[in-house]
Parts: structure tokens; C-alpha cells; sequence
């Protein structure tokens, strides 16, 4: 599951999803219940248009009784949209969107131990990143807040991301389901926020291991010229 990634600032995001400003966003990285930007099909709207939206990265589902949940939020199984209490209501009302990232983490126990690894993108582009949004109003105030959740899929046959995570020593390596975020490329983002849900399941899949630019994430020099690395 992906926990962290490098959001694009608002200028980047709305030159390449074409999209008009809808905020003064900063970018950088992104945590689960912390804000981030994504970018979804615009409401009350006559034609098809996209719009960029500011929420919570941790989806917030209709049933919630408070904005602080007693359960993780942040990532969704594909395989589960349909029929998962949090996220079926928004799969079927087709709720999707696409969120920006320059990078996103994940670790590797290879070694025996949590090593970081970052990916971006072999072409220098931004990734979009599969997800799910939801508007939430809080029934104490009647805040309304706006939340997604980062869609992921099985990729134990995947040469690249299979690699990653920790290893579950009670499944077969074949059975680990380990899991990869869900790239949409910029051909398919009109399908992936448009189309009626049969045809957006299609884009569930995961990328070609010639779209990543994947290595362990350097790790910073400490202060007086020390690299932990060395110790």
C-alpha cells in the first residue's frame, strides 16, 4: 500500500490535465489524512469537464459519524470497489479521479529490513494515480469536506512491484498479494472520470516495467558531513 507520494504544485497540474486553477496549492509530499490535490470529472456540469479539488487523503465514506476514522482510508483494493461498504457507493455513482503525483514510495524488505524506494516516472511526466472521492458532510457542523482514496491492485506477477513491501511468511510467494498503484495515462483520463463503470474497470491494471524510474530513495547526508549510510 502507498503511503506517501510528491503531489505536483497547482500550476503543473493544471497545465497537464488541463484543468482551471482551483486553488493556490503548493505541492510536496502527501501523508494519509493530510491534504492533497486531485483532479475529478466537474460537477453540475452540462458537458463533460475536469476540475481540481483540494481534500483529504483518506476517504471519508457517507456512513461516517466523525472525520477521524477508526479505520484505514488512504488505499482501496480494486477488487473490492464493488462491494466494499466505504467505496461501493462512490464506484457505482462513478466518483473516480486522478491524482497527480511526481513520486510516489514504497518499501522493500529484500535486504531484511524497510528500505525506501522511490518512483517516478521514465518519461519525466507526472504520474495520475487511480482513485475514488467522496464529498462528506460532517453531521455535528455540517462542514463539508471532500476526501479521496489511491486505488491499488494485485501485482505478485509484476517484475518491478512484486518486489515490494513485506513478505507475508504464512502465503506462498506466488499468493503474497502484494499490491501496485494504478497508473491512468493522459490517453485515458477522459475514459477513466467519464465512463460508465464496466468500461473504467478495463483501466484497472497495473503499468509496464519500462514506465518506471524506480531506485532505492537516497538517504540524506546528516549534519557535519556524516552519512548514516557509512556507519
Amino acid at each position: 500500500m502507498c503511503t506517501r507520494y510528491v503531489s505536483p504544485d497547482a500550476a503543473a497540474i493544471e497545465r497537464h490535465w488541463q484543468v482551471g486553477r482551483g486553488s493556490a496549492w503548493r505541492g510536496g509530499e502527501v501523508f494519509p489524512n493530510y491534504p492533497g490535490a486531485f483532479v475529478r470529472a466537474a460537477r453540475d456540469r452540462l458537458a463533460p469537464e475536469r476540475e481540481f479539488v483540494l481534500g483529504q487523503w483518506s476517504l471519508i465514506p457517507w456512513f461516517a459519524k466523525e472525520r477521524k476514522l477508526r479505520f484505514p482510508t488512504a488505499n482501496a483494493r480494486s477488487e473490492e470497489l464493488a462491494a466494499k461498504a466505504s467505496y461501493k457507493q462512490p464506484w457505482a455513482r462513478g466518483q473516480r479521479c486522478v491524482i497527480p503525483a511526481w513520486a510516489f514510495f514504497e518499501p522493500n524488505w529484500e535486504s531484511g529490513r524497510h528500505v525506501p524506494w522511490i518512483f517516478r516516472r521514465a518519461d519525466g511526466l507526472p504520474w495520475g494515480l487511480a482513485g475514488l472521492w467522496n464529498t462528506w458532510a460532517d453531521p455535528s457542523s455540517g462542514e463539508i469536506v471532500e476526501s479521496y482514496t489511491m486505488l491499488t491492485i494485485n501485482a505478485d506477477a509484476h517484475p518491478l512491484m512484486r518486489r515490494m513491501h513485506r513478505p507475508d511468511p504464512k502465503r506462498a510467494p506466488e499468493l503474497q498479494d502484494k499490491r501496485s498503484v494504478i497508473p491512468i495515462e493522459a490517453a485515458d483520463v477522459d475514459e477513466w472520470l467519464f465512463a460508465p463503470p464496466a468500461q473504467a474497470r478495463a483501466l484497472l491494471r497495473t503499468a509496464p516495467t519500462e514506465c518506471f524510474d524506480a531506485a532505492p530513495q537516497p538517504t540524506p547526508a546528516r549534519a557535519g558531513g556524516a552519512d548514516p549510510a557509512d556507519s
